[in-house]
């Protein structure tokens, strides 16, 4: 079953802290309830995302891998 998403945002080639910083910015201009895909190559996106998640409360709905590239959905508090 394919993922719902209400905005996307593209982090490849993006390196630590810029996906994060992106993702807040995007998470900001959205409303509660809806959700954020984003596509990063960064390796050290998988553990930022599960961190972030956990930090602001923003849930994490997924993540994969595929071809080196990170794909997380989060859905905004």
């Amino acid at each position: 079953m394919l993922q719902e998403f209400d905005q996307e945002l593209d982090a490849r080639g993006l390196v630590c802290p810029l996906p994060i910083l992106r993702t807040k910015q995007s998470l900001a201009s959205m409303s509660s309830g809806q959700v954020l895909k984003v596509v990063a190559t960064d390796p050290a996106a998988e553990i930022d995302f599960q961190v972030f998640s956990e930090q602001t409360g923003n849930k994490l709905l997924s993540t994969s891998e595929i071809d080196m590239e990170f794909v997380f959905f989060l859905k905004k508090k």
